[in-house]
């Protein structure tokens, strides 16, 4: 007999012979042992926080960005590369988060648990700390039911409809569930997020453990204010209702009136940094000590590196003149097609490798015969190599290879900004202050001017600001993992199959001939602004119906 992935995922709490927690096995504690106990209840939470996505190795080893018109990963046989060459299906899925209902049911069983557990006092009698563990474990709730709405958004905006469960449930239940509409999932999240934001700290210093990384108030509200702007985008709103823009740009401006966070002065700043000085950020993932990463995207020609995610030259276009604050293709931008890399906003040198660059101590040569350039096998085809997130004091040369933490961010700052100013623009255009008090111009500025970038023009339309601030998005948030699912749910995808790059030749008189040329075609067809249900759950659950065109 065959069991979908939610099935299996349950069945493993149904085991009547033994009554163990899978995340206790090695201590053979049961789960009664583990639920009755202050100490050890505190740490199953970990088993729902485990789940926070890291976006460096998503796919395949590739960048979610490589799946979009921002980059190429240089292998071409990656996992990454079924979003283009047909063989995506619901039978052979991609970057499949359904696995996300394991956590889920971590999530609900935690709070089931600890409800029925009475954790009274005189048990604890000899442990001052009584009254702090109780008053934590009443705010680890809150924290359980925040990633559990983080990962139905998560689910949402991966697959739209998706079951909505709530509560343990039995094999005989999950054989027969159905799908919730996108609408009312993300309106269980924003409930959620709106329960339990109030209930949880604008940070952890100050507290007994400290810890960084754990939901704050911060972060429940971001969470519901992404889910809002999803719901509010044409994917999910093609009327483009009013109002869901303005509970968008609502939600975001409660993070804004918090007034715990700010950009960082040095954008480069925010990445691979998770200390407390860090103030634009509201939620990561952290990973231990490693060099993953960096051996996947160092450019050929260094040692150890395999070139990996490499930018396309659509990406490259997309930052401004910082001059002007005008596209390379707008008339007097001040773009140099013979320098093409001169005066450009600063986010491209910090975000992107080019010809001519400073890597590790060496000049970067991309051209053909040059040290990182074809015919030496990875070399990019696209004319660049990522440097965002880059670690370059990683030393990958025998024997004195090295390791570092790395960080992804979830949410920060910036990107609550952009959000706003996108809601603030659908909803009241771009300098109307509305209630808030604060523009959509005003917000986006506030980003441009951290890297010196000129301001957005006034007198801008709606439909002008739309535009300049989409490119906007693309380049403050580059490799972050949002490029991907903004094609998505602004509906663009047939915008963005044409892949370019830049080719690079010595000119004979020591400088270069730089030419943009067509790379690649990729396909889009409707169906892709969804993810398939994997297969197996529509086989054995009849009320699993699939998306249309898979």
């Amino acid at each position: 007999m065959k069991y979908s992935i939610i099935v299996l995922l349950i069945f493993n709490l149904f085991l009547s012979s033994c009554d163990y927690l899978d995340y206790n096995e090695k201590d053979y504690l049961s789960q009664d042992d583990v639920f009755s106990d202050l100490d050890r209840v505190s740490g199953t939470l970990v088993g729902v926080y485990i789940g926070l996505p890291s976006g460096f190795t998503q796919v395949g080893g590739a960048m979610l960005a490589s799946g979009s018109d921002d980059a190429v990963f240089v292998d071409d046989i990656n996992l990454v590369n079924k979003y283009f060459n047909g063989s995506w299906s619901p039978s052979q899925p991609i970057d499949s988060k359904w696995g996300y209902y394991e956590v889920i049911r971590r999530a609900n069983r935690f709070l089931e648990e600890v409800e029925k557990h009475e954790y009274e006092q005189h048990l604890y009698d000899k442990d001052p700390t009584y009254d702090v563990l109780m008053a934590e474990l009443e705010r680890k709730k809150y924290e359980a039911r925040a990633l559990r709405a983080f990962y139905y958004f998560e689910l949402a905006k991966r697959y739209g409809d998706i079951p909505l469960i709530t509560k343990v449930i039995s094999i005989d239940e999950a054989n027969t569930i159905s799908r919730s509409s996108f609408q009312d999932v993300i309106a269980y999240v924003v409930s959620e997020c709106d329960a339990v934001a109030p209930n949880l700290p604008t940070t952890y210093v100050g507290e007994r453990l400290a810890e960084t990384g754990r939901i704050t108030r911060g972060a429940a509200l971001a969470i519901k204010a992404k889910a809002l702007l999803y719901a509010a985008s044409p994917l999910h709103n093609p009327q483009g209702t009013t109002s869901a823009w303005v509970k968008a740009a609502e939600a975001a401006y409660d993070i804004i009136d918090l007034g715990v966070y700010s950009l960082n002065n040095n954008y480069s700043s925010v990445f691979n940094n998770y200390s407390n000085s860090n103030r634009e950020l509201i939620l990561e993932r952290r990973q231990s000590p490693s060099n993953n990463f960096e051996r996947i995207n160092f450019p050929v020609g260094y040692v150890g590196g395999s070139s990996g995610n490499t930018p396309t030259q659509n990406l490259v276009d997309a930052y401004e003149m910082k001059a002007t604050g005008l596209g390379v293709d707008q008339p007097g931008s001040g773009y140099n097609p013979n320098n093409p890399y001169a005066g450009r906003d600063p986010r491209l040198a910090e975000t992107v490798i080019y010809n001519g660059s400073t890597f590790k101590g060496q000049t970067v040569e991309v051209y053909e015969g040059g040290r990182n350039g074809a015919p030496l096998r990875y070399a990019s085809e696209t004319g660049y190599y990522l440097k965002k997130y880059v670690d370059p004091t990683i030393n990958l040369e025998a024997p004195n290879v090295t390791q570092k933490e790395h960080t992804w961010v979830l949410f920060r700052y910036a990107e609550v900004l952009l959000n706003y100013a996108e809601a603030m623009n659908e909803a009241y255009g771009p300098e109307d202050p509305s209630i808030f008090g604060k523009t959509a111009r005003q917000a986006v500025n506030e980003v441009r001017s951290r890297v010196g970038m000129p301001a957005f023009p006034s007198g801008m339309s709606k439909e002008e600001f739309r535009a300049k601030l989409r490119n906007e998005r693309r380049v403050e948030l580059a490799f972050e993992g949002h490029r991907f699912w903004d094609v998505r749910r602004w509906k663009i995808g047939p915008e963005t199959t044409a892949i370019y790059k830049m080719d690079v030749q010595q000119n004979g008189t020591g400088g270069f001939i730089y030419t943009k040329e067509l790379l690649t075609t990729r396909p889009f067809d409707p169906k892709m602004y969804l993810y398939p249900i994997p297969f197996s759950e529509t086989v054995i659950n009849p009320n699993m119906t699939q998306n249309p065109g898979w």
